[in-house]
């Protein structure tokens, strides 16, 4: 009985550890998103925006290492996420079969959305490996026109596509089930909790919405600039006005 009590204190501790971690990477992903669509605005903005991440507003001059320590930062908490998710996961044929025909029985909105998760989940871990190992190993290779020419003549954007949508989805539907799971949505009656569920559910689904729109916004602009002939491969950006 202690024995029980004792793993029933670690699987909570861990399913704390995955809210957590999950938390922090959807934050992570919504502020990454929204730094990226300062090119939407003007290539100064977005270089003004990388200049802040390596550093330069603070010492002085770029340390592109910071970006490098940032994204493997990242990397080794998507690689605790999995982890921890993984226990979730089916395991096997037979599982996988089981929750497949338990979805179909049930017909449950949440039940698919979770089944969405997994699959983008999985995704995710591959194709933002791949991303954010880029950033590790060339951090100097962000800027207006060093990541348009990466994401277009290096021909990354299929993988960034994948990888927006996967982030995303998985992203929105995790923070809409966190909020479920741990009850900051709760009602005193069935009633007044479907209703809340279903408003929750519609903004999640606008949450995801905007992104989407925002990431693609983003990548079309990134191909239009990579593919344009106004630079040369691998000149350097030079602003024309950034206060500083």
């Amino acid at each position: 009985m202690a024995q029980l009590h004792h793993n029933e204190k670690i699987h909570a501790r861990l399913d704390i550890l995955q809210s957590l971690t999950g938390f922090f990477l959807a934050l992570f992903i919504a502020g990454h998103l929204l730094f990226e669509s300062t090119i939407l605005i003007s290539k100064d903005a977005m270089y003004a925006m990388t200049r802040f991440f390596e550093g330069y507003y603070f010492f002085g001059s770029q340390h592109p290492i910071i970006i490098s320590l940032l994204a493997l930062t990242v990397l080794l908490i998507i690689i605790v996420h999995a982890v921890l998710a993984l226990r979730k996961f089916p395991s096997n044929y037979m599982q996988y079969k089981k929750f497949k025909e338990h979805a179909k029985r049930m017909n449950h909105h949440d039940t698919s959305l979770w089944a969405i998760q997994v699959i983008t989940g999985f995704a995710m871990f591959f194709l933002a490996s791949v991303h954010l190992y880029v950033m590790i190993a060339i951090p100097d290779r962000i800027g207006p026109i060093a990541s348009s020419q990466r994401v277009a003549l290096d021909m990354m954007w299929p993988l960034y596509l994948l990888l927006l949508i996967s982030v995303v989805l998985h992203a929105g539907i995790g923070v809409y089930r966190l909020i479920l799971k741990w009850g900051f949505f709760e009602a005193d009656q069935q009633k007044y909790m479907k209703q809340r569920r279903a408003t929750l559910r519609t903004i999640m689904y606008f949450v995801i919405n905007f992104y989407l729109l925002v990431g693609i916004s983003s990548l079309i602009k990134y191909m239009s600039i990579g593919y344009s002939d106004e630079y040369k491969l691998g000149e350097r950006y030079h602003h024309t006005e950034i206060v500083k």
